[in-house]
């Protein structure tokens, strides 16, 4: 198992809501796979304004479980360049579909909206597709 994850079960549900179950976390990956945000500044700014104390948290959580690692930053030698791993980009299947929830019940962003679109269009070719862009992430210059 992955991780220095105390976990209060062996239920694969209970499992994975011990390493991304709350919504800190969830959000950190969301804007990470679906938005191409990956430096703590750029998490900070996003517009459910994560407090300090707990983005450090979730950010050394997620990496001690093993979906984010940290790189050297390409463009700034002050930063850290978070990127997920395979096991993080695993979740994009689990990601879409809490967005396509999302999308049916709620008013969402527009664009929220044109990701959701371009799901429902072709969910294995989108699933694909942003898969492939994750799995080569190597800096904003190179991105």
């Amino acid at each position: 198992m992955p991780g220095k994850i105390n976990y209060r079960s062996d239920c694969p549900i209970s499992c994975s809501l011990d390493i991304w179950g709350d919504k800190w976390s969830l959000l950190i990956i969301r804007n990470m796979m679906f938005y191409d945000l990956n430096t703590y500044g750029e998490f900070l700014n996003a517009p459910e304004k994560i407090a300090t104390n707990i983005l450090a948290d979730r950010l050394q959580k997620l990496e001690e479980a093993g979906l984010i690692t940290k790189e050297e930053h390409p463009e700034s030698k002050a930063k850290i360049f978070y990127k997920l791993t395979p096991m993080g980009i695993s979740l994009l299947p689990v990601m879409t579909e809490i967005s396509l929830w999302g999308d049916k019940y709620f008013k969402i962003s527009p664009q929220a909206k044109a990701l959701t679109k371009l799901a429902k269009k072709d969910k294995p070719g989108f699933i694909k597709s942003l898969s492939e862009k994750l799995s080569n992430v190597k800096g904003k210059s190179n991105a």
